[in-house]
């Protein structure tokens, strides 16, 4: 279904928890977020529910988020569901990666389609500065290697002024396996508000001195909007997401839900349809698709991070579904 913008939207992001197992500072607050009682939460056949009629109105490819969707229990049944439901095409995961060696074939076998693990910095003391937590980045490292092996694998790398020294490193990764490393700047959302912010055009300079011969890839490496480039010798590529330098709002193409029910237009903003209330109060199937059709002819031209005063939503990523 096309928005009111002539944009094709086709991509849902499904958060199916606001709680993880990490405390991540650009993430959660200091004392972190009240967690969402356990009844607030969309359970999965209302999940499954929404993304039948999503499907009805074009949107065929999903993404699995949280907080961290691994802790939640029956995550892989879900996904296994989600993957077998007609006219779904595609089933990724975001994580952090901690939870995932044990699950990973159990994943594999439910059909997921590639996944994405979140990792800022390859320095254990840092990271675990960062994170707020006793994990370590060489845990979440062995996890990228075991996914590189077995199916399409993204690493996300928030663009932070405290690991600017860690770009290298982390593109590295790229060059030594079959990974696509992504740099993205950093979301003025909830404790991100505040504080320096690091651009993805920095970050090409200082990518280019290294890589010399780092040239733009004309292709479409998955269903967001990274702009990705490749040097000889990579195995994977190296992709840009620079949502607040450069906005790319004219081609963007999802929704966001979160795990409450709240169906999001637009990151930037606090305004969504309750799809809750609908999925609990007795509504019929074409009720529900026309809630999703509101939401998307409500998507708005632009997001307003480059207008902070602008922005309406207050709530932490965790809250929202990163």
């Amino acid at each position: 279904m096309q928005d009111s913008f002539g944009r094709e939207i086709n991509y849902l992001r499904l958060s199916i928890t606001d709680r993880c197992n990490l405390r991540c500072r650009y993430c959660m607050p200091d004392d972190g977020v009240p967690p969402t009682a356990h009844d607030d939460l969309l359970r999965y056949e209302e999940l499954l529910r929404v993304a039948a009629a999503a499907v009805s109105l074009g949107i065929d490819r999903f993404k699995v988020t949280g907080g961290e969707p691994l802790v939640r229990h029956g995550c892989t049944n879900f996904i296994h569901t989600l993957k077998a439901m007609p006219g779904v095409r595609q089933v990724t995961l975001t994580t952090n990666g901690l939870l995932l060696p044990p699950l990973l074939d159990e994943l594999c076998a439910a059909g997921l389609d590639g996944i994405n693990i979140s990792l800022d910095t390859l320095d254990n003391a840092q990271y675990q500065q960062l994170t707020r937590r006793a994990h370590t980045a060489d845990e979440v490292l062995h996890t990228v290697h075991l996914c590189a092996a077995l199916l399409p694998t993204k690493v996300n790398a928030v663009l932070l002024p405290e690991t600017t020294d860690q770009l290298i490193p982390l593109a590295e990764l790229a060059q030594i396996l079959p990974v696509d490393v992504r740099f993205i700047e950093r979301m003025p959302l909830g404790a991100a508000q505040t504080g320096q912010a690091t651009t993805a055009a920095t970050a090409l300079d200082r990518l280019r001195v290294h890589w010399p011969q780092l040239k733009p890839v004309n292709e479409r490496r998955g269903n967001g909007p990274a702009r990705y480039f490749h040097a000889p010798g990579m195995q994977g590529h190296i992709g840009l997401i620079d949502a607040v330098s450069h906005g790319f709002c004219d081609r963007c193409n999802r929704l966001r839900l979160t795990s409450t029910g709240l169906l999001k237009p637009c990151l930037c903003y606090e305004q969504g349809v309750e799809l809750k209330p609908l999925l609990r109060g007795g509504a019929d199937d074409t009720m529900l698709r026309g809630a999703i059709r509101t939401a998307i002819l409500q998507k708005p031209a632009a997001h307003c991070f480059a207008q902070q005063e602008n922005i309406t939503e207050h709530k932490s990523m965790n809250q929202i579904g990163g």
